[in-house]
């Protein structure tokens, strides 16, 4: 499908061996990007992708999303530096504000903080060093590679349409006492997009979408009756127009989501890791 990507977020831990051969059949399927995850009993963001580097030739890398709290400015900038010069200039950098209060608390950090302020400091800083010719070590591409941001409030997909290359909108709100609340539905997925879209002005974004589950079925009401555990306050249609589900026979899934590019100008799709093989056939249909 042209003018859009696909890439495929790596969450599970494993061996040296698994991951490469994950990561090589996400290339040699024909996902364009390669992310990994930033969560506490996950691998660690920057030598999975110095790995995935080694081991791949043409996808690109990046993170989905880091945990922005979670680093000092310019200890993050020597890694993004050193990983964007050992991947050959492959990386993309997605930050967030985290959400899983436990992953604090095991840090030591205050919950909720001011965790939005520090992605904006981070932001900031990354973008001052990197065009600091004397900064040293030095990315291999020029100014530092492309940002993403991921969020869902207001303060971050505003912070995203002013900084970022890639504004990743993760379909569900933040509770107060931290994790995610629910899916939110296309209604409230059309309202972030047209406030990213009102925040951006003449600026352009590319959009992305966390798809949460891929399941190709001949029999797509069926499927998301049974997905309807997950959200019982939704009708079966409603859960069918969700962008961060993707269900149906392959001809189906590829409509969604051009329907989804048409409605939200979604240009850049994202599933787990778990839903790899599941997407390969309507990967291999899209491109």
């Amino acid at each position: 499908m042209l003018g859009m990507r696909f890439g495929v977020n790596m969450m599970e831990p494993g061996s040296r061996a698994e991951f490469v051969d994950k990561v090589r059949r996400a290339e040699e399927l024909g996902f364009d990007v390669v992310t990994v995850a930033d969560h506490l009993g996950m691998p660690a963001p920057f030598p999975a992708l110095v790995l995935a580097a080694e081991a791949t030739s043409t996808v690109r890398l990046g993170t989905f999303v880091l945990n922005a709290p979670f680093y000092h400015p310019a200890v993050l900038a020597r890694d993004v530096a050193t990983t964007d010069q050992y991947s050959g200039g492959r990386l993309e950098l997605g930050l967030g504000a985290g959400y899983v209060r436990e992953e604090f608390e095991a840090a030591g950090l205050p919950w909720p903080g001011r965790r939005v302020d520090h992605v904006e400091r981070t932001v900031v800083e990354l973008r001052k060093l990197f065009g600091d010719p004397e900064h040293q070590p030095r990315p291999a591409q020029d100014g530092g590679p492309p940002l993403m941001l991921g969020g869902w409030g207001d303060r971050m997909l505003a912070l995203a349409a002013e900084y970022a290359d890639t504004i990743a909108l993760t379909g569900a709100p933040t509770a107060k006492g931290g994790g995610l609340v629910g899916l939110a539905g296309a209604d409230a997925f059309a309202e972030r997009v047209s406030f990213v879209r009102s925040r951006l002005g003449a600026r352009t974004a590319e959009i992305n979408v966390l798809v949460q589950l891929v399941v190709v079925t001949d029999d797509r009401r069926a499927a998301l009756a049974d997905l309807q555990r997950f959200a019982p306050e939704m009708s079966v249609d409603a859960i069918g127009e969700l962008p961060t589900l993707l269900v149906g026979s392959v001809p189906e899934i590829v409509a969604q989501i051009e329907r989804m590019r048409e409605q939200f100008g979604i240009t850049y799709v994202s599933v787990l890791e778990r839903s790899l093989d599941a997407f390969a056939p309507v990967l291999e249909q899209l491109k």
